[in-house]
Protein backbone atom coordinates (compact mmCIF):
# COMPACT_ATOMS: atom_id res chain seq x y z
CA UNK A 1 0.00 0.00 0.00
CA UNK A 2 1.70 2.93 -0.82
CA UNK A 3 2.13 5.87 1.64
CA UNK A 4 0.08 8.84 1.48
CA UNK A 5 1.87 12.44 1.20
CA UNK A 6 1.35 14.79 3.47
CA UNK A 7 -0.18 18.10 1.61
CA UNK A 8 2.70 20.25 0.98
CA UNK A 9 2.62 23.57 3.01
CA UNK A 10 3.19 27.36 2.37
CA UNK A 11 7.23 27.93 2.53
CA UNK A 12 6.84 31.33 3.88
CA UNK A 13 4.91 30.43 6.60
CA UNK A 14 7.54 28.63 8.00
CA UNK A 15 9.36 32.21 8.30
CA UNK A 16 9.36 33.02 11.88
CA UNK A 17 6.52 35.41 13.17
CA UNK A 18 9.11 38.33 14.06
CA UNK A 19 10.45 38.02 10.25
CA UNK A 20 6.63 37.69 8.74
CA UNK A 21 5.54 40.87 10.84
CA UNK A 22 8.50 42.99 9.85
CA UNK A 23 7.72 42.20 6.08
CA UNK A 24 3.91 42.74 6.16
CA UNK A 25 4.73 46.25 8.47
CA UNK A 26 6.54 47.63 4.60
CA UNK A 27 3.21 46.95 3.03
CA UNK A 28 -0.38 49.16 4.10
CA UNK A 29 -3.20 48.61 6.58
CA UNK A 30 -5.35 46.97 3.75
CA UNK A 31 -2.42 44.66 2.45
CA UNK A 32 -1.69 43.36 6.41
CA UNK A 33 -5.52 42.30 6.03
CA UNK A 34 -5.52 40.75 3.62
CA UNK A 35 -2.14 38.40 4.62
CA UNK A 36 -4.40 37.92 7.77
CA UNK A 37 -7.00 35.67 6.24
CA UNK A 38 -4.26 33.87 4.82
CA UNK A 39 -3.12 31.41 7.33
CA UNK A 40 -2.90 31.18 11.36
CA UNK A 41 0.30 31.95 11.33
CA UNK A 42 0.19 35.05 8.79
CA UNK A 43 -3.08 35.87 11.18
CA UNK A 44 -0.78 35.98 14.35
CA UNK A 45 1.96 38.14 12.26
CA UNK A 46 -0.46 40.49 10.55
CA UNK A 47 -2.20 41.41 14.20
CA UNK A 48 0.75 41.48 15.88
CA UNK A 49 1.66 45.23 17.70
CA UNK A 50 4.98 45.66 15.63
CA UNK A 51 3.08 45.56 12.19
CA UNK A 52 0.26 47.86 13.36
CA UNK A 53 2.32 50.41 15.41
CA UNK A 54 4.14 50.69 11.87
CA UNK A 55 0.89 52.47 10.60
CA UNK A 56 0.31 54.38 13.24
CA UNK A 57 0.78 57.74 12.99
CA UNK A 58 4.09 59.26 15.47
CA UNK A 59 3.06 62.71 15.67
CA UNK A 60 -0.90 62.56 16.17
CA UNK A 61 -2.01 65.77 17.67
CA UNK A 62 -2.55 65.38 21.14
CA UNK A 63 -6.14 64.37 21.70
CA UNK A 64 -9.25 65.96 24.08
CA UNK A 65 -9.52 63.98 26.87
CA UNK A 66 -11.25 60.77 27.04
CA UNK A 67 -11.41 60.63 23.57
CA UNK A 68 -9.31 57.14 23.52
CA UNK A 69 -11.48 56.31 26.66
CA UNK A 70 -11.28 52.86 27.58
CA UNK A 71 -7.63 52.25 26.25
CA UNK A 72 -7.65 50.22 23.17
CA UNK A 73 -6.13 46.54 24.17
CA UNK A 74 -3.78 46.67 21.26
CA UNK A 75 -2.00 48.94 18.41
CA UNK A 76 -4.83 46.76 15.75
CA UNK A 77 -7.37 47.80 18.38
CA UNK A 78 -6.08 51.42 18.65
CA UNK A 79 -5.93 51.91 14.84
CA UNK A 80 -9.63 50.58 13.70
CA UNK A 81 -10.80 53.13 16.77
CA UNK A 82 -8.94 56.09 14.92
CA UNK A 83 -10.47 54.91 11.71
CA UNK A 84 -13.77 55.49 12.76
CA UNK A 85 -16.22 58.31 11.97
CA UNK A 86 -16.54 61.08 12.39
CA UNK A 87 -12.89 61.03 14.11
CA UNK A 88 -12.01 61.93 17.99
CA UNK A 89 -11.51 65.73 18.53
CA UNK A 90 -7.79 67.03 19.33
CA UNK A 91 -7.45 68.65 22.55
CA UNK A 92 -8.67 72.24 21.45
CA UNK A 93 -12.52 70.69 20.51
CA UNK A 94 -12.25 72.39 17.25
CA UNK A 95 -11.03 70.05 15.39
CA UNK A 96 -11.64 66.23 14.83
CA UNK A 97 -9.35 63.41 13.36
CA UNK A 98 -9.18 60.21 12.00
CA UNK A 99 -6.73 57.88 9.83
CA UNK A 100 -8.01 56.66 6.73
CA UNK A 101 -8.27 52.77 6.95
CA UNK A 102 -6.73 51.80 3.50
CA UNK A 103 -3.62 53.93 3.98
CA UNK A 104 -3.21 54.99 7.84
CA UNK A 105 -3.49 58.75 6.19
CA UNK A 106 -4.50 61.35 8.83
CA UNK A 107 -7.78 63.43 7.77
CA UNK A 108 -9.32 66.01 9.52
CA UNK A 109 -12.25 68.06 9.98
CA UNK A 110 -12.27 71.67 10.81
CA UNK A 111 -15.45 73.34 12.60
CA UNK A 112 -17.10 76.43 11.49
CA UNK A 113 -15.96 78.08 15.10
CA UNK A 114 -12.28 77.41 13.64
CA UNK A 115 -12.81 78.76 10.21
CA UNK A 116 -12.57 82.58 9.21
CA UNK A 117 -16.37 83.80 8.46
CA UNK A 118 -16.61 87.61 7.21
CA UNK A 119 -19.13 88.79 10.00
CA UNK A 120 -19.08 85.47 11.59
CA UNK A 121 -19.42 87.09 14.56
CA UNK A 122 -22.27 89.54 13.89
CA UNK A 123 -25.66 88.56 15.14
CA UNK A 124 -27.31 90.47 12.13
CA UNK A 125 -25.55 88.28 9.63
CA UNK A 126 -25.00 84.94 11.18
CA UNK A 127 -25.55 82.91 14.29
CA UNK A 128 -24.51 79.81 15.93
CA UNK A 129 -26.54 77.03 16.28
CA UNK A 130 -26.45 73.81 18.17
CA UNK A 131 -25.78 70.67 16.39
CA UNK A 132 -27.03 67.16 17.66
CA UNK A 133 -25.18 65.44 14.30
CA UNK A 134 -22.30 66.29 14.37
CA UNK A 135 -18.98 65.80 16.48
CA UNK A 136 -19.01 69.59 17.19
CA UNK A 137 -21.65 70.84 19.69
CA UNK A 138 -22.66 74.36 17.05
CA UNK A 139 -22.71 75.43 13.61
CA UNK A 140 -23.12 78.90 12.10
CA UNK A 141 -26.47 79.51 10.05
CA UNK A 142 -26.57 82.35 7.70
CA UNK A 143 -28.78 84.70 8.29
CA UNK A 144 -28.22 87.73 5.73
CA UNK A 145 -25.40 88.51 3.82
CA UNK A 146 -24.52 89.88 0.35
CA UNK A 147 -20.39 89.07 1.04
CA UNK A 148 -20.30 85.70 1.44
CA UNK A 149 -16.38 85.18 2.76
CA UNK A 150 -15.68 81.57 4.41
CA UNK A 151 -11.65 80.47 5.10
CA UNK A 152 -10.35 77.85 6.71
CA UNK A 153 -6.49 76.93 6.76
CA UNK A 154 -4.25 74.07 8.18
CA UNK A 155 -0.49 73.68 8.69
CA UNK A 156 0.87 70.90 6.49
CA UNK A 157 3.10 69.20 9.15
CA UNK A 158 -0.38 67.95 10.34
CA UNK A 159 -1.33 65.94 6.98
CA UNK A 160 0.50 62.55 6.31
CA UNK A 161 3.12 63.03 3.69
CA UNK A 162 3.49 62.36 0.30
CA UNK A 163 -0.57 61.77 0.33
CA UNK A 164 -3.06 63.59 -2.17
CA UNK A 165 -5.98 64.57 -0.30
CA UNK A 166 -9.62 66.10 -1.11
CA UNK A 167 -10.96 69.29 0.52
CA UNK A 168 -14.95 69.20 1.25
CA UNK A 169 -17.64 72.16 2.61
CA UNK A 170 -20.35 70.09 4.79
CA UNK A 171 -23.26 72.16 5.69
CA UNK A 172 -27.32 71.73 5.07
CA UNK A 173 -29.67 74.15 3.69
CA UNK A 174 -32.48 75.39 5.45
CA UNK A 175 -35.77 75.69 4.23
CA UNK A 176 -36.49 79.58 4.68
CA UNK A 177 -32.78 79.83 2.16
CA UNK A 178 -32.39 82.38 -0.80
CA UNK A 179 -29.38 83.22 -2.75
CA UNK A 180 -27.25 80.34 -2.71
CA UNK A 181 -27.79 79.18 -6.17
CA UNK A 182 -26.82 82.34 -7.97
CA UNK A 183 -24.50 83.89 -8.20
CA UNK A 184 -21.80 80.97 -8.24
CA UNK A 185 -19.27 80.53 -5.68
CA UNK A 186 -15.38 80.26 -6.42
CA UNK A 187 -14.13 77.19 -4.20
CA UNK A 188 -9.83 77.96 -4.07
CA UNK A 189 -7.49 75.29 -2.68
CA UNK A 190 -3.66 76.82 -1.81
CA UNK A 191 -0.69 74.97 -0.95
CA UNK A 192 2.55 76.39 -1.70
CA UNK A 193 3.13 77.63 -5.16
CA UNK A 194 -0.08 75.70 -6.47
CA UNK A 195 -3.84 77.31 -6.41
CA UNK A 196 -7.03 75.50 -7.32
CA UNK A 197 -9.91 77.23 -8.03
CA UNK A 198 -13.28 76.07 -9.24
CA UNK A 199 -17.13 77.59 -9.78
CA UNK A 200 -19.20 75.70 -7.47
CA UNK A 201 -23.16 76.05 -6.42
CA UNK A 202 -24.48 75.45 -2.65
CA UNK A 203 -27.66 74.81 -4.10
CA UNK A 204 -27.72 73.07 -7.08
CA UNK A 205 -30.83 71.50 -8.65
CA UNK A 206 -32.83 69.73 -6.09
CA UNK A 207 -34.82 66.59 -7.25
CA UNK A 208 -32.60 66.95 -10.71
CA UNK A 209 -33.02 63.73 -13.19
CA UNK A 210 -36.93 63.07 -11.33
CA UNK A 211 -39.86 63.31 -13.20
CA UNK A 212 -42.05 66.06 -11.40
CA UNK A 213 -45.44 67.47 -12.76
CA UNK A 214 -45.25 70.68 -14.07
CA UNK A 215 -47.00 73.77 -11.87
CA UNK A 216 -49.49 75.68 -14.53
CA UNK A 217 -48.71 78.78 -15.20
CA UNK A 218 -51.43 80.25 -13.54
CA UNK A 219 -51.06 78.70 -10.89
CA UNK A 220 -47.12 80.37 -9.75
CA UNK A 221 -48.90 83.30 -8.48
CA UNK A 222 -50.60 81.70 -5.68
CA UNK A 223 -47.54 79.28 -4.46
CA UNK A 224 -45.70 80.76 -1.46
CA UNK A 225 -42.22 82.46 -2.04
CA UNK A 226 -40.58 79.20 -1.20
CA UNK A 227 -42.40 76.67 -3.80
CA UNK A 228 -41.74 79.50 -6.15
CA UNK A 229 -37.79 79.82 -5.47
CA UNK A 230 -37.50 76.28 -6.12
CA UNK A 231 -39.21 75.46 -8.85
CA UNK A 232 -36.88 78.74 -10.10
CA UNK A 233 -33.31 76.33 -9.18
CA UNK A 234 -35.27 73.28 -10.88
CA UNK A 235 -35.52 75.34 -14.33
CA UNK A 236 -32.11 76.93 -14.40
CA UNK A 237 -29.48 75.01 -16.46
CA UNK A 238 -26.60 74.72 -14.15
CA UNK A 239 -23.03 75.62 -16.27
CA UNK A 240 -20.91 73.14 -17.43
CA UNK A 241 -17.95 71.72 -14.98
CA UNK A 242 -20.16 73.42 -12.13
CA UNK A 243 -19.69 71.26 -8.99
CA UNK A 244 -22.67 70.66 -6.88
CA UNK A 245 -22.80 68.62 -4.03
CA UNK A 246 -24.03 65.60 -2.88
CA UNK A 247 -26.45 64.20 0.38
CA UNK A 248 -23.89 62.10 2.35
CA UNK A 249 -25.70 58.99 4.34
CA UNK A 250 -25.36 61.23 7.82
CA UNK A 251 -27.67 63.80 6.40
CA UNK A 252 -25.13 66.41 5.76
CA UNK A 253 -24.66 67.61 2.08
CA UNK A 254 -20.67 67.47 1.32
CA UNK A 255 -19.33 70.28 -1.98
CA UNK A 256 -15.72 68.95 -3.42
CA UNK A 257 -13.68 72.36 -2.64
CA UNK A 258 -10.66 71.05 -4.84
CA UNK A 259 -7.66 68.34 -4.72
CA UNK A 260 -4.07 68.87 -3.08
CA UNK A 261 -0.50 67.16 -2.58
CA UNK A 262 1.25 67.12 0.71
CA UNK A 263 5.09 66.41 -0.74
CA UNK A 264 7.44 64.83 1.73
CA UNK A 265 8.68 68.05 4.19
CA UNK A 266 6.08 70.36 3.00
CA UNK A 267 5.99 73.70 5.29
CA UNK A 268 3.40 76.25 5.44
CA UNK A 269 0.01 76.04 5.03
CA UNK A 270 -3.23 74.77 3.17
CA UNK A 271 -5.38 77.37 2.86
CA UNK A 272 -9.04 76.53 1.58
CA UNK A 273 -12.11 79.01 0.50
CA UNK A 274 -15.51 80.04 -0.50
CA UNK A 275 -15.97 83.30 -2.07
CA UNK A 276 -19.09 85.14 -3.67
CA UNK A 277 -18.89 89.13 -3.41
CA UNK A 278 -19.10 90.30 -6.57
CA UNK A 279 -23.03 89.78 -7.46
CA UNK A 280 -23.95 91.64 -4.50
CA UNK A 281 -26.87 89.58 -3.88
CA UNK A 282 -28.06 88.46 -0.47
CA UNK A 283 -28.15 85.19 0.94
CA UNK A 284 -29.69 82.74 3.01
CA UNK A 285 -30.12 79.99 5.39
CA UNK A 286 -26.25 78.39 4.84
CA UNK A 287 -25.98 75.53 7.61
CA UNK A 288 -22.09 75.26 8.18
CA UNK A 289 -20.89 72.24 9.92
CA UNK A 290 -16.80 72.99 8.77
CA UNK A 291 -14.33 71.72 6.19
CA UNK A 292 -13.29 68.34 6.22
CA UNK A 293 -9.91 67.40 4.62
CA UNK A 294 -9.37 63.46 3.59
CA UNK A 295 -7.16 61.02 1.58
CA UNK A 296 -8.21 61.08 -1.82
CA UNK A 297 -9.71 57.81 -3.18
Amino acid sequence: MAATTAPPSCEIARLPEDLLAASIARTTPRDACRAAAVSPAFRDAADSDVVWARFLPRDLPPLADGELSPAPPSKKALFMRLTDSPGVLLADGLISTWLDRETGAKCYMISARALCIIWGDTPQYWRWIPLTDSRFSEGAELRAVCWLEIRGKIDCKMLSQNSTYTAYMLFKISDESYGLDSPLQEAAVIIGENKLTRQVCLQGHENEGEDEEEVPQNYRSLMVPAIRRRLRRRNRRMPPGVIVPKKRADGWMEMEMGEFKNEEGEDGEVSISLMETRGGNWKKGLILQGIEIRAKK
